[in-house]
């Protein structure tokens, strides 16, 4: 655990688990978003771009490494998980670009982290199904665009995080607290 681990006062931490992206495809959102999210919104920067899992909220510290020791494990088990862009959404107050799972493998290891997060009562599954997905752009209103979709290709995330989300006034800023690499 790195030593921003500590950081938050009072013992609590805001966390989440999530797949992590290559630098190739960070790079391209990055380019789309300039080229096609306008408006009045704040586009999310390339190093808070993420396909989050599972949002955990505000956690004792001392849960962070169990919380690592987990999502390692699923991680380890993973299939070889691949994505492809399906589509633009928005919803009341964020842009994402929506991710195929390809071949099926991202969704299992959605459920195997949930599982386990909730074994060790750190985590309470939402009703809705999981959505893979890249939130892109922050708003008040939604501006109702219909970009052009960004030409990702087929990816490979390159792993899975916990991530430490700080809020700021600019922005909420995240910092990895751990990161491991993706079986298969």
């Amino acid at each position: 655990m790195t030593s921003s681990a500590t950081v938050e006062g009072g013992g609590r931490q805001r966390l989440f688990c999530a797949l992590t992206l290559p630098g190739t495809v960070l790079d391209r959102l990055v380019e789309w978003q300039a080229r096609e999210l306008r408006g009045d919104a704040r586009i999310v920067p390339r190093h808070n771009l993420h396909v989050t899992v599972a949002f955990l909220g505000h956690r004792p510290e001392a849960e962070a490494a169990s919380i690592a020791v987990e999502l390692t494990a699923a991680a380890s088990a993973a299939g070889p998980i691949r994505f492809r862009v399906q589509r633009y959404r928005e919803t009341r107050s964020v842009g994402m670009v929506v991710l195929e799972d390809v071949g099926g493998r991202a969704a299992p290891f959605a459920l195997d982290l949930f599982q386990r997060l909730e074994r060790l009562g750190v985590y309470e599954r939402e009703r809705r199904p999981w959505l893979p997905h890249v939130t892109v752009l922050r708003f008040r209103k939604p501006p109702l665009l219909r970009p052009e979709l960004p030409d990702l290709g087929e990816f490979v995330p390159s792993g899975a995080a916990v991530y430490l989300s700080r809020l700021r006034p600019g922005g909420a800023q995240y910092v990895v607290l751990e990161s491991s690499g993706l079986g298969g």
